[in-house]
């Protein structure tokens, strides 16, 4: 069940940036499903294949390659598209990519969303902006309950930490300058995203993927930390919604996670041992646990206050996640058309 109209979004201005990547391909299929015209800023796509081009999005959306460390390309894309409703996801998204490069790591994370921030609120025509973060903004104790919205932001490593600092920076703009031009401002702090079409280095999907179409065994980094995976579909459901509701009343604005419930909440090895079961062929994995930088190894969100103000919760469970996502990656590899195969999911997903 949706908890927004599917309809408000038909003829909406909508500018995404991060749109080339994993999460911002999708958001842009699911956005031009839905009506609206969809601008989008971002670096060439990260990967080789990449789902950007599967999806065939250029020739559908007004698509801008530029970086968001560049104020004045971004700001003079704004002045040209007129958003009403702007959702960043562009980041350095990888945890052990911020240990190699944690300068170009802040740069993108913090002064990019600063960035984004200003076009915003010199823009004129925005009304709904949304900044897309991660539940790793949390100072991490390792509870084995879930992370509140009201809980420190401090992250550990320099791609949670960027990301904590990119929504103090937020909280500053709207504090500052943009409530008063009745702009409405939220942040989402999503868990660990799986689907189809994430061809991202040091990700345990496509590690999985790449694995057993080389004919290799799965070798699985970091089996018993437990994350909050998620199929792609729930946040980006959960931002379409917030950036809607609060584009309709404002009160609605605010900081909020979006995760799955707490039995979905898995370690690493159990999502490894459901990838399995779900591709069949008798595929398996093993255990190459060899250390490297810290990582969290037990992490949960508590999500109940989006399902308080919105009545949101997730749509799948995480097993039928990973059998979505498995049933996506084996229709790319046996050749079929991979912007209908991700339409019929979509479809399903909201119910259109």
């Amino acid at each position: 069940m949706n908890t927004f109209d599917v309809n408000f979004y038909k003829g909406k201005k909508v500018l995404v940036t991060g749109h080339t990547g994993f999460k911002g391909s999708w958001l842009c299929r699911i956005l031009l499903d839905l009506g609206a015209e969809v601008t989008g800023y971002a670096l060439e796509p990260p990967t080789e294949p990449d789902i950007f081009s599967l999806l065939k999005l250029e020739s559908q959306m007004h698509s801008v390659v530029g970086d968001i460390r560049d104020l004045e390309k971004l700001k003079a894309v704004f002045a040209e598209a007129q958003p009403e409703i702007v959702l960043h996801l562009a980041a350095q998204p990888i945890v052990r990519e911020s240990y190699k490069n944690p300068v170009y790591t802040y740069e993108t994370n913090v002064m990019g969303t600063v960035n984004v921030l200003e076009a915003v609120r010199q823009c004129g025509s925005v009304k709904s902006f949304l900044n897309v973060t991660t539940d790793k903004v949390y100072r991490n104790n390792e509870w084995e309950w879930g992370y509140r919205e009201t809980d420190e932001l401090d992250g550990y490593d320099p791609y949670s930490n960027s990301k904590s600092c990119s929504e103090l920076v937020t909280h500053s703009y709207e504090k500052a300058f943009l409530k008063e031009l009745g702009i409405a401002v939220s942040t989402a702090r999503a868990g660990n995203v799986i689907g189809g079409g994430d061809f991202a280095a040091d990700r345990i999907i496509p590690d999985c993927v790449r694995a057993v179409s080389d004919g290799k065994k799965i070798a699985v980094r970091n089996p018993h930390s437990t994350r909050p995976y998620q199929h792609v579909l729930e946040p980006l459901g959960a931002y379409l919604m917030i950036a809607a509701r609060q584009y309709e009343d404002g009160s609605k604005a605010g900081a909020y996670n979006v995760g799955p419930g707490d039995d979905d909440c898995i370690t690493t090895g159990q999502l490894a041992d459901f990838f399995c079961e779900a591709w069949g062929d008798g595929v398996s994995w093993e255990n190459l646990y060899q250390g490297g930088p810290h990582e969290a190894n037990f992490l949960k969100l508590d999500c109940s206050r989006i399902h308080s103000i919105f009545g949101w919760k997730p749509h799948w469970k995480v097993k039928e996640a990973i059998a979505h996502t498995v049933e996506w990656y084996q229709a790319w590899l046996n050749g079929a058309d991979m912007e209908a195969y991700t339409d019929i999911q979509i479809k399903e997903y909201f119910g259109i």
